[in-house]
Formats: structure tokens, C-alpha cells, sequence
């Protein structure tokens, strides 16, 4: 008989039973004197008891601030030193801290502000060509929850300053009151039906999930980890920070956001031995004129995860990038992330065909997903996964989570996948409308509903159409109202300024109607086959 698709992740290392703060604090008492945090382009270092007394002191203002258990605090803010202070002294209080995209804009900002009924948010003065406080003052206004909004460029300090009323004891007081399956965190993923939905997860689900990363990468004390993906996101602040964390070993972030030649001068200045990032941070890295002058010598591990790796990508990482043991991660904001992971001693096909093996203490198995019935192995079929990683739901959305989360508690992926004989996955295609590009979920109905404000447009499609750099790229055809005119250009400018920048379509097809089923349905993947060939590209064409 065949086997099933159906594999738990067995191990011989029990889950943490504790919460983020006390997981820091044992790590602080075995090794306070190593290296824990630095953050390159600020000049900050940080040895694990220098990180321990400045979440000390960010928890200590908090409270100052009456920042009580469950309350909302945001952070919104690139990659700083002060994203990862606020990361753990909110988790030493019990806030819930809430994760603003920094490509995000008025409309997804408003919404985020709004959904988590966010009271105090800490915000850098902006990013890149952004103001994101002239952005917060504008949505202001619509956002009654919000109270205070602290800049961190300007009074971090004072913010700081605020705490020194509070004794260790009050500090100590409400850590006691603390349980590991507390909410913690709120994520704002993109699903299939308009607005992000507010992912919320626990203490135990993201300290689990960074620390078996962790195990499966095998860090001690002495590695030194490379992340230049961003913390607002899981990769950046889970598979990195907790990872690091939980095992002593010291984050080292390169800049705000990912510059090839930062990153490269970061790995080989700071002797780092693993490395972070999505497909095309490595390829950028890689086709980079510092990369033939980079010493990657103490390199050994990493993690490659967001989107589809390229089998040559692959490869030229482990061999000209000194990265022996770099694994695949697959995984969703939902189950915190990491669900399957393929193993550092793994056969080289493995690594470049597959997203590895369940993670240790998960289940994963492959349905059909019409009749929900499990199947053979080698079928293909809707991936699920359950365990200590699922999310507690999304945040005020009971509707939305009982339809991700079925009954018996399987988190229903929304990816096609097949598993094979020795059980490990690989990933085949998506049953949701989702598109993917350079690692950012993009919900298509988000910006088709964002489209339709143009008083011009009658109907809006959106999907996504192949690309080498970004694994896809958004492409919305567009039907003008009887008698209208309107153009590419006239559309990327709406949307400009109000959704972020990498939702914002860079194909446009205007068009007077739509490839339809006989019962008058859009097929969008008749129009991704027509789009592709337009193009001119392929699957493994060129962007």
C-alpha cells in the first residue's frame, strides 16, 4: 500500500515552555559578555547584557507610558537597532506588538492602525523618499485608537528617560503575570480577499519556531548571523533574531534595507558564518563587482526562503559564496513561519528540489483539496500543516480564521504540493489567488479594489506574470468605463503614494474585455498564458 502524505516532525528536544523575555534572560546569564546585536550602518554594537539592560529600559518607559498587558504598540521602522530593543522589551511587558510594513503607504497604514486598534506607535522619521510622519499626520485624523506616535530618530532618549520612575519590581511584577501562549505579535499578511489580514501569534509560537530554525542550522554561541531581510517580517525577526537569540549567537544587520555591497561588507568585516536572504539578494550579491574581492571564508549556513530558488542560484551560493550548508525554508506568516526546512547534511538535490522535511514538533500533509482526503505520496494536493506554529487566528477576524484553520486544527496553506517517499516537499504551484514577488505576498484583489476608486475604470484584474529576478511580477489588465479614456501611466500614478510600491502593477494591458468561462467567470490563468507570451518570456525568461 502507498504511503500517505502525512509526516510529523519527531525530535528528542522538547518545545520552550516560556515565554520571549525569560528565553533572553537564561541566554544573558550563559553568555553576557558575547557579541548579541549589531547594526552595522549605526555603528551600534551590543554584548547580550548590554541588550538585556536596554530592553530593560524600553520596558521600564513602556510601562512609564501605561502600556498594559495586550496593548497594541507598533513599530514602524527599516532595520535598525531600535526595531530589535522594541522587539524584546514589548515581549518582556506583554504588549502586543504590531508590525507595520515599511513599504506600506496611507491606505495599508490606516488600515493597520484601525484593524489592531493600535495605541502607541514607534516610527523612524521615514524610509527612502518616504515621510512616514508626514504619512502618520495624515491618516490621523481617521485613526482614533492611536494615541502617541514617537519618533525614534529624535526621542528615543526621552522615551528612554521616561522609565526611570520604575523600579525593578514593577518591571517584575507584570512579567509574573506573563504565559507563553500570550498573543505577542501581529503580522499583517495579504490573503485572497482584499485588505491584509492580522496574523497573531504567541510567545511560543515564534520562540519555538526561531529556536528549532536555530537547532536545524546548529548555532552556538560562536556563529554570527547575517540578516539583511527585514524585521517586520518573519524571516528577519523570527528564523533571525530568535533563532540567534535563543542559542547565543549574535545578529549582525547590514543597513536599513538590502544593499548587495552592504551585505557583502558586512559578512566579511563582521566574520559572519550564515547568511539570510530571498533569491534575489543572493543573485544581486553574486552578480555584484565587490562579490570577487569579498573574503566569505568563515561563512558556512544560511537560510534561502520567500520565494522559488533557482537550481544554478543554488548552487553557485554553496560553491563560490563559501555556503556548504545553507537550507531552504518554506513557510507562511500564519504558522510562524518555518513548517518545513531541509537539513544542513542533506544530498544537494534535495536542497535545490525541495522545501526540505517537516520542522521538529509540526505535522504537515497533502489533501485533495475538494474532497479533503488525504493522499498517496507522490500526489499532488493542498499542503496543511499543524502544531505549536499555527497562528492563534487573525486578530479580530473570526470569520477569516475558521476559514484558514479547519476543526481539527490544520492550517490550510493554500499551496500545491507533493511529497515524496523519503517525505520531503516540494512545492508545485497555488490554489489561492496570490501572487508572489521577491518574497512580498501580494493579494491581487487588494489593488484590483484599490483600482476601482478610479472613477474611469469599470473592472480591474490583476495577476501575476513570470519573472527570472523576482520570481513574478504584478500585471493588471484593465476595462475602461463605456466612453473613457485612461492609461498606464495615468494609473501608476493613483496608485503611487497611496499602496506600497511593490504592489504597484508594472505591466498594464488596457483592455475591452476578459478571457471568460461559458458561465461568465475570468480565467486569470488564460490571461497569465496570454500576458507571458505577449511579453515575450517564459517561465525562465528574463524580467
Amino acid at each position: 500500500m502507498q504511503p500517505s502524505s502525512y509526516v510529523h516532525g519527531t525530535s528528542a528536544v522538547p518545545l520552550l515552555g516560556e515565554t520571549i523575555g525569560e528565553n533572553l534572560r537564561r541566554t544573558v546569564n550563559r553568555v553576557s559578555d558575547r557579541d548579541a546585536l549589531i547594526s552595522v550602518a549605526q555603528g551600534y554594537r551590543a554584548t547580550y547584557r548590554e541588550l538585556w539592560d536596554a530592553t530593560t529600559e524600553l520596558a521600564k518607559a513602556l510601562l512609564a507610558r501605561g502600556v498594559a498587558k495586550g496593548d497594541r504598540v507598533g513599530i514602524w521602522s527599516p532595520n535598525r537597532f531600535e526595531w530589535v530593543v522594541i522587539q524584546y522589551a514589548t515581549a518582556r511587558i506583554g504588549a502586543v506588538l504590531v508590525n507595520v510594513n515599511p513599504a506600506y503607504k496611507t491606505q495599508e497604514l490606516r488600515h493597520a492602525l484601525n484593524q489592531s486598534g493600535l495605541g502607541l506607535l514607534l516610527l523612524s522619521k521615514g524610509f527612502r523618499q518616504t515621510s512616514y510622519e508626514d504619512m502618520v499626520g495624515a491618516v490621523r485624523p481617521d485613526c482614533p485608537a492611536l494615541g502617541d506616535a514617537v519618533v525614534l530618530d529624535d526621542h528615543w532618549e526621552a522615551l528612554l528617560a521616561d522609565g526611570t520612575d520604575i523600579g525593578d519590581d514593577q518591571l517584575a511584577a507584570r512579567e509574573s503575570t506573563l504565559n507563553f501562549d500570550d498573543p505577542i505579535n501581529i503580522q499583517y499578511t495579504s490573503g485572497t480577499t482584499g485588505a491584509p489580514k492580522g496574523a497573531t501569534l504567541s510567545h511560543h509560537n515564534l520562540l519555538n519556531n526561531g529556536f528549532f530554525c536555530g537547532e536545524v542550522l546548529g548555532y552556538t554561541e560562536v556563529d554570527r548571523v547575517c540578516v539583511p531581510v527585514p524585521f517586520y517580517h518573519c524571516f528577519g525577526m523570527v528564523i533571525g533574531n530568535l533563532a540567534a537569540t535563543s542559542h547565543g549567537a549574535c545578529v549582525v544587520t547590514p543597513g536599513e534595507a538590502f544593499d548587495a555591497e552592504a551585505t557583502l561588507t558586512a559578512v566579511e568585516a563582521e566574520k559572519c558564518t550564515a547568511l539570510y536572504g530571498v533569491p534575489t539578494m543572493f543573485i544581486a550579491q553574486l552578480d555584484h563587482a565587490r562579490f570577487g574581492h569579498t573574503d566569505f571564508s568563515t561563512l558556512r549556513t544560511g537560510v534561502m526562503a520567500g520565494s522559488p530558488c533557482p537550481i544554478e542560484v543554488m548552487k553557485q551560493v554553496r560553491e563560490r559564496m563559501h555556503i556548504p550548508e545553507i537550507t531552504i525554508c518554506y513557510g507562511m506568516t500564519e504558522t510562524s513561519p518555518v513548517s518545513t526546512q531541509t537539513r544542513v547534511d542533506d544530498p544537494v538535490e534535495k536542497r535545490v528540489a525541495t522545501v526540505g522535511p517537516v520542522h521538529p514538533h509540526v505535522e504537515v500533509q497533502v489533501i485533495d483539496p475538494e474532497t479533503g482526503r488525504l493522499l498517496p505520496r507522490g500526489e499532488r494536493g493542498e499542503l496543511c500543516t499543524r502544531g505549536y506554529s499555527v497562528m492563534l487566528g487573525y486578530w479580530d477576524d473570526e470569520e477569516a480564521t475558521a476559514t484558514a484553520i479547519d476543526r481539527s486544527g490544520w492550517m490550510h496553506t493554500g499551496d500545491l504540493a507533493t511529497m515524496d517517499d523519503d517525505g520531503y516537499l516540494s512545492i508545485v504551484g497555488r490554489i489561492k489567488d496570490m501572487i508572489i514577488r521577491g518574497g512580498e505576498n501580494i493579494s491581487p484583489r487588494e489593488v484590483e479594489e484599490f483600482l476601482y476608486t478610479h472613477p474611469d475604470v469599470a473592472d480591474a484584474q490583476v495577476i501575476g506574470v513570470p519573472s527570472a529576478r523576482y520570481g513574478e511580477e504584478v500585471m493588471a489588465w484593465v476595462k475602461p468605463r463605456p466612453g473613457a479614456t485612461i492609461d498606464a501611466d495615468g494609473l501608476a500614478s493613483l496608485c503611487r503614494g497611496a499602496i506600497a510600491t511593490f504592489k504597484i502593477p508594472r505591466y498594464w494591458k488596457i483592455v475591452d474585455t476578459f478571457p471568460m468561462t461559458v458561465t461568465g467567470k475570468v480565467q486569470k490563468y488564460r490571461m497569465r498564458e496570454i500576458a507571458t507570451e505577449e511579453l515575450g518570456r517564459t517561465e525562465d525568461g528574463p524580467a
